[in-house]
Formats: structure tokens, sequence, C-alpha cells
């Protein structure tokens, strides 16, 4: 059992945050292991929890018990004792016995990783589509884990046969019932939140904006790329994004507008960043948000450069696109962190290496946006009616307008628009 000292808590805000012993288990020397714990560790600083001592055990495999064995129960709770802990963590998904058995043996809180995500989740959820979405994923985990609290009463007044029910059985039932219903409440919910978010999407697309979004692991930098743009490219105020360095700082969809010197136009959004082993039921309750990801243009697969495992990192990101359906999607991807990383620069892969701290690469980003997603954008000239207020609204709106003047009662455009709206005014140009 290993002390942690306060250089490792040193993002926790507050002085009164819960006590937690850390449990990891390197299943046949898994040589990511090391890192896995380290995520552990700050997904657990995310939620204010201090990790006051960390246990560890090399196994084969998990034991059906404890996940752990025997021996290494009577350690935790060791340190559970020693440190005074509140909780006891696991870096692995527990049975719902296991979690039972635990419990039983060190008369604490245990935790394991797929929960923990879950209450940062809780904790994080601004939106009423994403306090829905956590609110289903977690009560689906928490349905087969119903039981425990009704054991006791169950086998104080047991029986066979639906009449014959114990007082716990009979409780955990009604109590299921009530959860399953409760999700399909929630799903009916969060279904009529996804059909408004479709008639958003549909306007953006009918307005012919192409759509950019940023993917990649939590706290890649994904918001605080997208504000380092907003910054140089947004002719107006936009809002900015919430950014901190700490996991899942972002869990809802953030669009903004970018209109460059050249008055061409996309949406950029920002997106929840994926984790090692995030929870399958939390991806599927997050699907709605991430659709924003599969209706995009162009995807910037944003990589933390500074992290010795971005590698790993980048595999669990495209594994999650995958899982979603949005591995079709053309991406860029995008290095960041370049002032703090000691990575050979010459050895990565295609891609292009920022900084959104200090703005390095932003310009060469942006022009590298440009070519992929106005590819296809035709330059014209086109001569309308003076008095045309409605056309000219719509060019406006709908193409970059480069440069503007009048001839009697015409006014002349330069335009850069989508093969869309060139079919609408093509008959304006002016070489007709």
């Amino acid at each position: 059992m290993n002390a942690y000292n306060e250089r490792q808590n040193y993002n926790l805000e507050t002085v009164n945050a819960e006590k937690a012993v850390v449990v990891g288990v390197n299943i046949n020397n898994n040589p990511l292991y090391e890192n896995s714990m380290t995520e552990l560790e700050n997904l657990a600083i995310a939620c204010q929890i201090q990790c006051v001592a960390r246990v560890e055990q090399n196994l084969k495999r998990a034991t059906t018990q404890y996940y752990v064995g025997s021996g290494k129960v009577d350690e935790i709770r060791m340190g559970v004792e020693a440190f005074d802990a509140d909780l006891v963590i696991f870096n692995h998904e527990l049975t719902p016995s296991q979690m039972r058995n635990l419990e039983k043996a060190l008369s604490v809180r245990i935790v394991d990783r797929t929960n923990l995500i879950l209450e940062i989740f809780e904790r994080r959820a601004q939106t009423r589509e994403a306090k829905l979405q956590v609110e289903a994923a977690h009560l689906k985990y928490l349905l087969p884990r119903l039981i425990g609290s009704y054991e006791a009463l169950g086998r104080q007044s047991g029986g066979v046969g639906t009449k014959n029910k114990g007082v716990g059985e009979k409780k955990l039932e009604l109590d299921r019932r009530k959860v399953e219903q409760k999700i399909h409440d929630l799903n009916r919910e969060i279904d009529q939140v996804e059909k408004e978010r479709i008639t958003q999407r549909k306007k953006r697309a009918d307005s012919r904006v192409k759509g950019v979004a940023l993917v990649g692991y939590t706290n890649a930098g994904k918001s605080t790329l997208m504000n380092a743009m907003l910054d140089l490219y947004s002719q107006k105020k936009e809002k900015k994004v919430f950014e901190k360095d700490m996991l899942f700082a972002t869990l809802e969809t953030s669009v903004r507008q970018m209109k460059l010197p050249d008055k061409k136009t996309f949406t950029l959004s920002d997106t929840v960043g994926f984790v090692s082993e995030l929870p399958h039921d939390l991806v599927k309750a997050f699907r709605a948000t991430l659709e924003e990801v599969k209706q995009a243009d162009l995807l910037l697969h944003v990589v933390d450069l500074s992290n010795s495992d971005y590698k790993h990192q980048m595999k669990v990101t495209m594994d999650t696109l995958n899982e979603i359906d949005a591995n079709e999607v053309p991406m860029l991807t995008i290095y960041n962190k370049a002032d703090i990383s000691s990575v050979n620069l010459n050895e990565l892969a295609d891609g292009i290496v920022v900084s959104a701290k200090t703005s390095l690469g932003i310009e060469q980003l942006v022009d590298a946006v440009k070519a992929h997603i106005f590819k296809d954008f035709i330059d014209c000239e086109v001569r309308i009616p003076i008095d045309d207020g409605k056309l000219f609204a719509f060019i406006n709106e709908n193409a970059g307008v480069y440069e503007m003047r009048f001839e009697e009662n015409t006014t002349i455009l330069l335009i850069s628009c989508s093969p869309e709206v060139y079919e609408k005014i093509k008959m304006y140009r002016s070489d007709n």
C-alpha cells in the first residue's frame, strides 16, 4: 500500500474533500495499467475526492468474490482505517455481488470506475438534455445493483412463489418497476429533446453553413482550441466556451459561428470528450448529443501531445467514433499542447501541430479547415437589381461577399458560394 503526497491532489479545490483508497488490479501485466491508474486518480480529483492511498495487485484474472484476492481486502481495510477514508475506488467495473461483498467486508462506500465517471457526469451536466441522458445512464447502472439493499429483508421473511415473497423481495420488485418506468420516461423526454435538436440542425443545414466539430479524448484541449479560434477569427463577440484543466469539463455540445476575414462562414462545435472504458450506456445515452459529430462536414481530432499515452487516447477516440457511426466523416488530426510536449514532431503522422494556449499553428489549422470544407465552393460575379432586397439578403446570408459595387440600377457582387447556392443564383452571373 502506497500513500499519496499532496502534489498528487493538486487540483482539489476544497479542503473538505472526501478521502479515498484507490485499488488497481494489473491483469496479465497490462502495459496500459499505470496510465489507467493515473487517469482514475484524475477522475477522482475531478469529482473532488482526495486519493490518500493506493493498493495494487497483479493477477492473471479477477476473483469472483472481491475482484481482488481476500488477502488484499485486509490490506485495503488497513488503508481505510489508517487514513480514515470515506470510500474505496476500484479501477474496474465491479459486478453487483463483488460490490456487496466489498461493502460488507470494508464497511465503507465502494465506487467502481463506471460509477465514478457517472458521478462526474451527474455533477457537470448543465443542459436539460445532458441531465436527462446522465440520469438515464445512472439508473441503468443502478438497476442490477438494487438487490443489495433488500437481501437482508428477503432472508428474514422469504418464501417460494409469488404469494409468499418476502418483504425485501416485494420491495425490490416494486423499486425495480419504478426504476424501469423512470428510465422509460427519461428516454421519452430525451427523444423529445432530440427532435428539437434535429430541427435546429435542419435549420443550419438549410442555411448551407458548413459544420466543423472538435472531437478527442477528455482534457485534450478542445474547448481551449475553440476559444483560441474564436479569438482570432470570430468577427462578432461570440460567447466563450467553458475551459478548465480537468477531465470532463465539457459535457454539452456548444456551437459557435466562425466568420473568416474572407467572409466565409462555418459553425464550430465543441463536444464531450472520450475516455478509456467509457460506460457503454453513457456512450449510448450521449449518442443524441454526439449526433452533431456525425452531421459535421469535417472533424478535428484534437490530441494531447503532452500526454505520454496519446497514441492510446487516439485509439480510444477512433473506437468511440466507430461506435457512434461517425468514422466516415472526413477528419484532420490536430496535435495540441505542442508548447509543453517532448515528442519529436518529425515522428508524428500526418496532422497539424498547434498550441491552443499560445495560438501556435492556429492560422495554419484554419487554412487547412478552409481547404477541406470550401474546396467545392464557386467564385463568381453576379449582377442583381438594386431594388431586389430579398435576393440581396439571400446572397449575403448564404455566400461570402468579397466585393460590392454599384452601377446605375444594379448591385454587382463578387462572391464565393456552395454549389447548392450557386444553382439558385447562377442566372445572375455577370458573364451570362
